[in-house]
């Protein structure tokens, strides 16, 4: 009971935390009309989790991951995803712009969320297949990767339907391709491979972890 007490504690301290950073963010963003599309994902999220906290709990570490991602997403909400100053910030830092330093021409910004799409939610996604009675074998890290791609695929038919139906500035601002005709596709890439890593990563750590539970039993 201590124990559950201590997790839904936690839980609340990392929700109380993202709801300031979210309050902070939501103050003069870049593009408000861009602001409010990019935050439906965080309210559908925020009530897919409500509405089924009795079923399901993220774990410490699945919680952590989702609120790592969203904390990314709402930078990118807040300055747009193109317009993010990460290269003003590296080179606030140390006098030179990361851009220059990597060869890069256009913001990479976008790249990351969708590599953390991957990497930080394919987890939290394996953790609820477990709950729903997948057993923790192959097939458990197989799925997340698969939902994952095709989960990014419909981002990228929505964007597209969105930006045909916003027409203008703010379709291009909402669709954020920066004049790249492969965005969608190198997106998509970049979540799998985040995706693959996490499972992966999660892979040897469970094979690491039963010797152990093996000799404990």
């Amino acid at each position: 009971m201590a124990t559950d007490r201590r997790h839904r504690r936690y839980l609340l301290t990392l929700a109380g935390l993202f709801l300031l950073i979210w309050g902070a963010l939501a103050i003069d963003p870049f593009n408000r009309h861009d602001w409010l599309l990019e935050n439906l994902l965080v309210v559908g999220l925020a009530a897919a989790l409500l509405l089924g906290h009795k079923h399901y709990l993220p774990s410490h570490s699945a919680a952590t991951l989702i609120f790592l991602y969203l904390c990314i997403h709402q930078l990118g909400a807040h300055y747009t995803y193109a317009n993010v100053p990460y290269n003003d910030w590296w080179q606030a830092l140390t006098g030179e712009g990361l851009n220059e330093q990597l060869g890069w021409e256009r913001n990479q910004f976008d790249r990351l969320a969708h590599f953390s799409y991957g990497l930080l939610l394919a987890y939290p996604m394996r953790e609820v297949l477990i709950r729903l009675g997948l057993r923790p074998g192959i097939w458990s890290l197989i799925l997340p990767i698969d939902i994952v791609l095709s989960t990014s695929a419909i981002y990228e038919l929505i964007e597209w339907f969105g930006a045909e139906m916003l027409g203008g500035g703010l379709g291009r601002t909402f669709l954020a391709t920066q004049n790249d005709r492969w965005d969608p596709q190198k997106d998509m890439a970049l979540a799998a491979g985040g995706a693959l890593i996490a499972m992966i990563v999660t892979g040897i750590m469970a094979r690491v972890r039963r010797p152990r539970r093996a000799s404990q039993a």
